[in-house]
């Protein structure tokens, strides 16, 4: 056998043994702690995930909080290194909490801290929060910071305006919100509006809609209901279709065209 086969033989088998899922998991351990599991360490101020608006009140009596969006969404912030009300015993170096909830509960954590926090360096600042959260030390490079993903939460640490700052997710949360969000995107797509003047309805792609006057709207949810309810599709919108098909139909007529003279 040649020798530059027997190489190559041998660099395959080197990278299938280093990049094998046992090796990769040997030399990147995964994060087995469960939110629960996370110390309730003094660096996050007395916040933790999970905690509805009653606890942060608690913590924040001067707190407010906004209404909740339509995917049950409430964000807010407190900003104890600019505020004066706040006792700045209580929040020492911290420049900006942010807090969002989903459903009444905590499940997004943010702390900027200020230039005087004791780690400023982000390796420091990883490391010591590893140690003092009770996580592995095995954190990923993620743009400009660090992340380090457990089991149903994940952590990212990076530096604003040179000074530290940690971010504490729920992952489970985070799903929710974004196939809130698809759905709503489905319905939105999937709605019609009427015309209460001579009962027909226009679909959300047919530019038509915008015609109608918005005292003469009415929206159905999808075609289905708009019809049960003895609405008829509008003829604008027919319209409006057939001349987006045959526009299409020509624009692959001309792009399979173009595409036979290069051929040739």
């Amino acid at each position: 056998m040649p020798c530059t086969r027997i190489i190559k033989i041998g660099f395959c088998l080197l990278l299938a043994a280093l990049f094998t899922p046992k090796a990769l998991t040997a030399q990147t351990p995964p994060c087995t702690v469960k939110i629960e599991q996370l110390a309730n360490a003094s660096e996050l101020r007395g916040f933790r995930l999970g905690m509805t608006y009653e606890q942060v009140k608690v913590r924040v009596p001067q707190v407010q909080f906004g209404q909740a969006d339509q995917f049950g969404i409430a964000k807010t912030s407190i900003n104890p290194g600019y505020d004066r009300s706040f006792q700045q015993t209580s929040f020492p170096d911290v420049r900006t909490i942010s807090l969002d909830f989903l459903d009444g509960r905590l499940v997004d954590l943010w702390i900027g801290y200020e230039n005087t926090f004791k780690w400023q360096t982000l390796n420091e600042f990883v490391n010591r929060m590893s140690k003092t959260l009770n996580l592995p030390a095995a954190w990923s490079a993620k743009r400009n910071g660090r992340q380090l993903s457990c089991d149903g939460f994940s952590v990212f640490a990076s530096l604003i305006a040179g000074s530290p700052s940690i971010r504490i997710t729920e992952d489970a949360a985070q799903e929710t919100i974004a196939v809130r969000r698809e759905e709503a995107a489905a319905a939105a797509e999937a709605m019609v509006i009427g015309d209460l003047r001579n009962k027909t309805f226009f679909p959300s792609d047919c530019e038509a809609r915008d015609t109608i006057p918005v005292p003469s709207r009415i929206a159905f949810k999808d075609r289905n209901e708009a019809e049960k309810a003895g609405y008829k599709r509008a003829k604008d919108c027919e319209q409006e279709n057939a001349v987006q098909l045959l526009k299409r139909g020509a624009n692959e007529v001309a792009f399979g065209h173009d595409k036979k003279e290069k051929v040739c």
